[in-house]
């Protein structure tokens, strides 16, 4: 649980333990158990449990959405390892994935951000490939806000792209300070990035669109699917980057979730 609550403060913490206090009376048990825990965590970080989708279009749709990111997070080697993907919705979001952060946060690398760029895209690609241009939906637009973010972080902060090795200051309450020629760069930068990993996603899924099929499916039918079920389910297919094999026991624990 250290690396789920990574951040948590006293307050924090001693919100959570009521909270899976709170659970743990509801299922009329004596003693609080680390699904307790696990169920509350989801609930502090990604608000409460709201009801589950009646419509099967919408269903499938969002299916689809979660299995492109858990896919392409999969696939990837630089890419943070999947803890579960499932489709009940908590607070805004109409299914979530969530990702197992590496053991130091404050090192990453321009292979790791890429690929998480990549990954948070994966929902959008699986989209377009499965339901065409056309029908793609608002779903990704967290996603997207994810994306800029980063990628804004390779180019102005640091110096991760052709722009050159700039780290350039925000501007505070004024906005960032720089000619309209190095924004017109900076942007091109971030949209560069941006299309080459939007580009991977979807070449990723397209071709190993059978799996992508398989893991939407059975989501679809048990609408929660663990981190080791998911490797098992995607190694039936293709083979898996071996940096993404983790045993259950670190991958039940993870902190950043992709709507």
């Amino acid at each position: 649980m250290a690396k789920r609550t990574s951040g948590f403060s006293g307050a924090d913490l001693e919100n959570l333990m009521n909270e899976s206090a709170i659970l743990t009376a509801r299922r009329n048990k004596k003693a609080i158990t680390l699904d307790d825990i696990n169920d509350a965590t989801d609930r502090v970080i990604a608000g409460l449990e709201g009801r589950a989708l009646a419509d099967d279009a919408s269903k499938r749709l969002i299916a689809y959405h979660e299995a492109g990111h858990a896919l392409v997070g999969t696939l990837l080697p630089y890419h943070d390892p999947v803890n579960k993907v499932t489709l009940v919705p908590r607070g805004q979001a109409k299914g979530l994935t969530w990702f197992t952060p590496g053991e130091d946060q404050s090192l990453v690398s321009r292979n790791m951000l890429k690929a998480r760029i990549a990954g948070a895209l994966g929902g959008r690609a699986a989209e377009q490939i499965v339901f065409g241009a056309a029908q793609v939906t608002t779903g990704a637009g967290d996603d997207l806000q994810q994306v800029e973010r980063m990628a804004r972080g390779m180019v102005t902060q640091f110096g991760m792209s052709n722009v050159g090795s700039i780290a350039i200051d925000d501007g505070g309450f004024l906005g960032p300070e720089y000619s309209e020629d190095l924004a017109q760069k900076i942007d091109g930068a971030i949209r560069s990035i941006s299309d080459e990993c939007y580009l991977n996603a979807l070449t990723l899924l397209t071709k190993n669109r059978e799996c992508l099929d398989a893991i939407a499916d059975e989501l679809a039918e048990v609408e929660t699917i663990s981190g080791d079920r998911l490797r098992q389910l995607v190694g039936e297919y293709t083979e898996i980057p071996e940096r993404n094999w983790l045993p259950f026991e670190v991958c039940s624990e993870g902190l950043l979730c992709i709507t």
